[in-house]
């Protein structure tokens, strides 16, 4: 369990370096990105289906009996297929909020 915790602790943080990123004091140009948005968005869903995906299969190995799979390996997938819907649909509601704003605005 505590090599499992260390791999999760190291995914975790290497997870929250990818997000934070460099730090720099320069605003970035707006077309510096070489993939548009729509990409980045169904990279983005199609991560949370594959984490989604997973999850199932390990929980249906798990209920199956599989014993290579374990309730921790079943829990945690399960947890970060939670967390990412969660997160996807925060960022849908921003969308959404940000998109009624814009369409407010008088022309």
């Amino acid at each position: 369990m505590n090599i499992q915790g260390n791999s999760l602790l190291a995914q975790m943080q290497s997870m929250a370096a990818d997000v934070s990123g460099p730090k720099t004091n320069a605003l970035p140009s707006v077309n510096q990105s070489s993939q548009d948005f729509g990409s980045l968005l169904k990279n983005a869903i199609n991560t949370v289906n594959d984490l989604q995906q997973d999850a199932g299969a390990k929980k249906a190995a798990f209920e199956m009996g599989d014993r290579s799979i374990s309730l921790a390996e079943t829990m945690i997938s399960s947890t970060k297929a939670g967390l990412a819907f969660d997160a996807t649909v925060q960022v849908r509601n921003k969308f959404v909020e940000a998109y009624k704003e814009i369409m407010s605005m008088p022309v």
